[in-house]
């Protein structure tokens, strides 16, 4: 695909777009009001808005490299304090995916320049849950439960974050969630995580409200 072939498909979708609602353009200029951020993979074959069958305004998305919440990275801190502050989204998703490269490399390790320290937090997954990954014989079961575990970790970064506690005491949103996307199968999997549960058992390490309070 060339540069315009691109711009001639731009084109054709405002033209359908449209044909279907004249208003189209001019309703979408005036704001936007998300109720799902959306923290996904880079990977090109992971597109947000189509694996969700969502329209443009209705969810706000970042995309990073393995999908990763770290906290000194402040692209990522920018976008959820302004999705939980200003959009007042009333849920994160974490979505991981199969097949993620970054997870791979994680999984195997060698020197890769720059990406080196971006993938340090997907190794601290892999430390962090070394007795179940190293009883895992299956290189695919292997490669499969790293994505998941790596899913529930940035879960877990994202409910350490200021902002999202200082919301969770005034509102009680946003929700947090797990998933996965199988890129074999095009479907999307909750990973059915309890993260208020998991919160709790952590809490007076993480939080930043004191317990008496």
């Amino acid at each position: 695909m060339n540069f315009e072939t691109i711009f001639k498909n731009n084109e054709s979708w405002v033209e359908e777009k449209l044909k279907l609602n004249p208003q189209y353009f001019e309703n979408l200029s005036k704001g936007q009001h998300p109720e799902f951020l959306y923290i996904g993979c880079s990977d090109s074959r992971v597109t947000a808005e189509d694996l969700m069958g969502v329209n443009p305004g209705e969810v706000f998305i970042h995309r990073n490299i393995a999908n990763q919440v770290i906290p000194t990275d402040n692209n990522i801190n920018a976008v959820i304090q302004y999705a939980v502050e200003h959009l007042k989204v009333k849920h994160i998703i974490i979505c991981g995916h199969y097949e993620c490269g970054g997870v791979k490399a994680a999984l195997h390790p060698s020197d890769l320049g720059q990406l080196n320290s971006w993938l340090q937090t997907l190794r601290d997954v892999r430390r962090l849950h070394k007795t179940e990954l190293d009883n895992i014989k299956d290189e695919q079961q292997l490669f499969d439960r790293m994505v998941e575990l790596n899913v529930r970790e940035q879960c877990m970064n994202i409910i350490k974050i200021d902002h999202v506690q200082r919301s969770w005491y005034k509102t009680g949103f946003p929700k947090i969630h797990g998933w996965i996307f199988d890129v074999k199968t095009g479907k999307l999997k909750d990973s059915g995580l309890d993260l208020e549960k998991e919160f709790m058992e952590i809490r007076e390490i993480y939080d930043l409200k004191p317990l008496n309070k």
